[in-house]
């Protein structure tokens, strides 16, 4: 089945949709890269979304509003994908949507909502689509999140030690071979925060790390952002721009003081490199695979080396997925394992209570069209 997934993190700087070509093998669930088309946010589109998210608000009106022109936003990069990575052939797409909002409180998720309608991807390309992953694991009392942990885990399978997935997203998270997964905390989301506030809006990140590459990390900022206490939950823990948003970065400078820009960069590149490394200590990892925008700041991929010494720190282009691809091809396994009918959670991952066939159904032009299901879950993932 030929398969388009959609994914825009945390970052929401882009809507990627990678293609992929799956198939289930015997207990092997294989995948066939197809490639990757990246469409940025109109700058109209991405202020007003920056605008509804934490610590903004948004009306009912303006919730509609963005569901509908995200959704329209979706649809234009699943017709683009299809057309140059598919040749016309797609069979099924599964888009993740646009995070506005997860509701957790005291360790519990309560809700998520996660913008961008399918409607309009099924009728501008003609396909089935899933969509809506994650309130099916709430439902059952999981996180919701992190989804990807059950693609991960297949594709380490049968690796020597304790390899360990590490996504450096907005927020980053990570899948251990025993299950274990969480958000261990702030990815970019905060380095990105203080790159937009202190370039009055330049630029939307640290470009190649050279803001944190200029400046010095302050020690009493960083131990003070370190006492946040999401650092000590126990797992399964999820988190996200609800808590690590550029509010929240506002009120520790305010008690900071003045610091220069690059001070500042610097020392929230240190702090998202300890808490990832403290947060890989814990699951023992021997190797990391890392994926995700944070991979290409090369500071930080320093520091993150420095802070595991005597532990492979590799992207994970070097084992076949590419690293800016990796979520939207893991939307798109679990939008295949919906389809047939398979479940698309880990309940040691989530923390719900079994695992879930996930997600919602729009049809397409000609009704949902999918295949009959599947007999066994797949267990483990081949990259062809």
């Amino acid at each position: 089945m030929r398969v388009i997934g959609l994914m825009s993190g945390t970052s929401y700087d882009a809507i990627d949709a990678a293609a992929a070509e799956l198939s289930l093998d015997g207990d092997s669930l294989v995948l066939e890269p197809l490639g990757l088309v990246s469409e940025p946010y109109d700058g109209e589109l991405r202020a007003a979304l920056a605008a509804a998210l934490p610590p903004g608000t948004a009306s009912v009106a303006e919730v509609c509003r963005l569901d509908t022109l995200i959704g329209q936003a979706f649809a234009a990069a699943a017709v683009r994908a299809d057309r140059e990575l598919c040749g016309g052939r797609a069979e099924l797409v599964a888009s993740h949507g646009q995070t506005v909002y997860h509701w957790a409180e005291a360790g519990r998720v309560r809700g998520t909502l996660q913008l961008g309608q399918p409607a309009w991807i099924a009728e501008a390309t003609g396909l089935p689509v899933v969509a809506d992953f994650r309130p099916r694991d709430i439902a059952a009392g999981g996180q919701g999140a992190p989804l990807v942990s059950l693609v991960d885990l297949l594709w380490l399978r049968g690796r020597p030690g304790t390899p360990v997935a590490l996504n450096l997203g907005g927020i980053a998270n990570l899948t251990a071979p025993d299950g274990t997964a969480f958000d261990t905390g702030p990815g970019c989301a905060l380095i990105d925060a203080a790159a937009h506030d202190f370039s009055g809006g330049r630029l939307a990140y640290d470009v190649d790390g050279a803001l944190a590459a200029r400046g010095r990390v302050r020690a009493e900022l960083l131990e003070r952002l370190l006492a946040e206490p999401y650092y000590a939950l126990p797992a399964p823990k999820t988190t996200g721009k609800e808590l690590f948003h550029v509010g929240y970065l506002h009120e520790a400078l305010a008690r900071a003081g003045p610091l220069p820009a690059e001070d500042v960069v610097a020392t929230l590149t240190r702090l998202t490199a300890r808490t990832v490394a403290d947060a890989l200590r814990t699951v023992g990892a021997t190797e990391v695979l890392a994926s995700g925008g944070g991979t290409r700041n090369p500071v930080l991929m320093r520091l993150l080396g420095e802070s595991l010494p005597g532990v492979a720190v590799r992207r994970s282009d070097e084992l076949g997925l590419p690293s800016d691809a990796k979520e939207a091809y893991a939307f798109a396994v679990l939008g295949f394992l919906t389809a047939h009918g398979l479940p698309g959670t880990v309940p040691a991952s989530t923390g719900a209570r079994h695992a879930s066939v996930l997600g919602s159904v729009t049809p397409g032009r000609n009704g949902p069209r999918l295949p009959a299901a599947a007999g066994a879950a797949p267990a483990r993932l081949v990259l062809r």
